[in-house]
């Protein structure tokens, strides 16, 4: 047992003599090394240059190239940024655009409504006694009931029966007052029935609403041959209408006289209405 233990103890220090052995070598070593590259420096012979030259290079180079990441990242975190403002200021330059948009559209429709105020202001339609413009508020319109609500009524002395045109032409009459609104029977409804007067021998007839685009005309007189293009105006024989007042053209289809209305009755923003006193109601 002691023997064995004699054997791990020499084998021990054999193992640190041979590790202090290689230890002083390694200094020896490095001190001849250093005293070599010392002298060569000293006396500066060619080879030493270029060599010293080419590990110079080589470790500026590496250097340059361990630290390009470094310089590089200022420059990537700039772009980001720049990049990223760049999207932000696009986002609100969209919306200020769409805005601009909004506001170009909403000039364009009061540039219009203004336009055709202005037509209306300006139409040289003769008005016996007063008249009120008005606003079309909304358009009833069913396969064959048309009519029209405007922005006036019994505050500004209309009263039911009232004609209502638009500039020159008439579109309907007043069947319904409210004290702020009113509701207009339009020339194409089933329930339209206006006497008028067309043609160069003044012939007489009614305008009957029929639901339809084109009102159609009634009680023609006996033989009458129909003719295309002749112009159809109020007769002024119900009390209501003033004479006169010019409706439409006269077209003719198949065995039917049709007129085409000078104003569409789908296409009214605002109207006229004549404050007249009426000699009679017909509705």
């Amino acid at each position: 047992m002691s023997s064995s233990r004699d054997d791990f103890g020499i084998a021990i220090r054999s193992a640190l003599l041979k590790k202090g052995a290689r230890q002083k070598f390694s200094l020896v070593f490095l001190l001849i090394v250093a005293l070599t590259i010392f002298f060569l420096d000293t006396y500066q012979f060619k080879f030493i240059k270029v060599t010293r030259t080419l590990i110079n290079d080589g470790i500026y180079r590496l250097t340059n190239i361990s630290t390009a990441p470094f310089k590089l990242l200022p420059k990537i975190n700039l772009s980001i940024k720049e990049t990223f403002l760049a999207t932000k200021e696009n986002k609100e330059l969209k919306i200020e655009l769409e805005k601009l948009k909004s506001k170009e559209f909403q000039v364009e429709f009061l540039k219009n409504q203004n336009d055709n105020l202005k037509k209306i202001l300006e139409s040289d339609v003769k008005i016996k006694g007063k008249s009120t413009l008005a606003k079309v508020l909304l358009d009833k319109d069913s396969p064959y009931l048309k009519s029209i609500v405007i922005n006036r009524g019994s505050k500004s002395d209309i009263n039911k029966g009232m004609p209502v045109v638009d500039g020159n032409y008439l579109v309907g009459k007043i069947v319904e007052v409210n004290y702020l609104s009113s509701r207009v029977l339009l020339l194409n409804d089933l329930n339209s029935r206006i006497p008028i007067t067309f043609g160069e021998n003044s012939a007489q007839a009614i305008l009957s609403g029929k639901g339809k685009r084109k009102p159609e005309l009634e009680y023609l007189p006996e033989l009458y041959v129909p003719r295309d293009g002749l112009t159809v105006f109020t007769s002024g024989k119900d009390g209501i209408f003033i004479p006169g007042i010019p409706i439409g053209k006269t077209e003719i289809d198949g065995e039917k006289l049709k007129v085409k209305l000078f104003s569409d009755p789908n296409q009214l923003s605002f109207v006229t209405v004549q404050l007249i006193k009426m000699k009679k109601e017909n509705f």
